[in-house]
């Protein structure tokens, strides 16, 4: 009788056992399954509704700047933007370093101008303006490359001839494939028009941007005389150009000329620009030592209210 109790309780204690092994097993087989659910990463939740982010028109910021090339002795030739217009005006100072050197001066006015009073810019106009294209003629004269006062400059107009040409002696406005020569004339003398059309890097580099930029029209300064000149390369002068000229011309007191007939002009720039179908005129200050800025300045803002039609 004592056994079958003993066996009774046994059996009684191992299916207790039993059970509490299966609850204890089931427990945290299911505790493992909740620990394993798979979390879908947000990234890859399908948005049946998804917000779409309009798309953001890139602002292009015209620039200021530009590096047309260097020099023969590696100084920078720059061009510097004002107004952001589709019509391009370009004032060319400093094709004769040196010796022009107030044509320089009067570029760097017109910056200084337009820094300052930018509502005179016509918003269909952009301004640009090359203050030195031959910087090494300007630096053997001035001591430097750019912006300079007066009191570097000689005393003498003798001692500034030599800066009018480039390092290697070229007259850049002889370089120019506008009839073209080698040697060219300037007054009495004979000087130097290169190897080739737009054998020197100024001129080259002159060349490249006006072929890049294609400018609406070109004014070049020069002294001395006192007077606007229009452009021509065997093609007639061309309509927009003689209205450049009388409207300059007008402006400032100026004298209008149709062509430079004085002596023989070869390789000249703004010749070249006619021949390219540009608009040019060449601008000739009445001294070698004055800017005559106020009277520029008319035939400056005469140009700005043509374009800006």
């Amino acid at each position: 009788m004592m056994h079958m109790k003993l066996i009774t309780t046994i059996a009684i204690v191992a299916i207790f056992v039993a059970g509490g092994i299966f609850i204890y097993f089931e427990y945290f087989k299911t505790v493992e399954l909740e620990n394993n659910d798979v979390e879908i990463a947000p990234e890859f939740v399908v948005d049946e509704n998804p917000i779409t982010t309009p798309e953001v028109e890139e602002v292009v910021v015209p620039e200021k700047e530009t590096v047309l090339g260097t020099s023969v002795e590696g100084r920078t030739i720059t061009a510097y933007h004002f107004g952001e217009g589709d019509k391009e005006l370009l004032f060319v100072g400093g094709m004769h370093g040196g010796y022009s050197w107030n044509t320089v001066l009067i570029a760097y006015e017109l910056m200084e101008y337009l820094e300052l009073h930018p509502d005179t810019i016509p918003a269909s106009v952009r301004v640009t303006v090359i203050p030195v294209l031959n910087p090494d003629g300007l630096n053997a004269t001035v001591g430097t490359a750019g912006k300079f006062s007066l009191t570097d400059v000689p005393q003498t107009q003798t001692d500034t001839i030599a800066g009018r040409f480039n390092a290697n002696t070229v007259d850049l406005n002889r370089n120019f494939d506008c009839d073209w020569k080698a040697s060219g004339v300037w007054q009495d003398k004979t000087v130097s028009g290169g190897s080739a059309p737009f054998s020197e890097p100024e001129s080259l580099a002159f060349k490249q941007y006006i072929e890049s930029h294609n400018p609406t029209a070109v004014v070049v300064w020069y002294s001395s005389l006192g007077g606007v000149f229009a452009s021509n390369c065997h093609n007639g002068i061309l309509p927009e150009t003689s209205i450049l000229t009388n409207l300059y011309a007008d402006a400032s007191g100026y004298q209008a000329y149709e062509d430079f007939n004085f002596y023989e002009i070869t390789g000249d720039a703004v010749n070249w620009l006619a021949k390219k179908n540009i608009p040019a005129i060449s601008v000739l200050l009445t001294t070698h030592t004055d800017t005559e800025w106020n009277t520029n300045l008319r035939g400056i803002e005469a140009l700005l209210n043509h374009y800006a039609q």
